[in-house]
């Protein structure tokens, strides 16, 4: 989560709290990058952002694989280059990294 500079610490979690209950209750959009070292960066429409660990991603890739689906929202369509919730070994890690920011979010609450 990127905050402004100079905030208190309950600044910055409260500014950080309402960030992921911006991308959490409204629309989560999410940009996947892959990076130099083979992770990937997965950043929304507000400032917030994760990072799904390659080794992470690669100890459970057979349960990703057969679950990635599962991310998605009920009735969510997400466009891909290969077509309607259709995707990629980047687009796989990119629901993991989301579902993560969607676990942080509900256990704030």
């Amino acid at each position: 989560m990127l905050t402004e500079a100079g905030l208190s610490d309950e600044a910055a979690a409260m500014a950080a709290i309402q960030t992921l209950a911006m991308i959490y209750n409204y629309h989560p959009d999410m940009k996947p990058s892959d990076m130099d070292d083979g992770n990937v960066l997965v950043s929304y429409n507000h400032p917030a952002f994760n990072v799904v660990l390659s080794d992470v991603a690669n100890a459970h890739w057979q349960e990703i694989e057969a679950r990635h689906q599962d991310g998605l929202a009920t009735g969510e369509v997400l466009i891909t280059p290969l077509g309607q919730n259709v995707f990629d070994e980047l687009g796989k890690k990119a629901l993991l990294g989301r579902c993560y920011m969607f676990m942080d979010a509900q256990r704030q609450r």
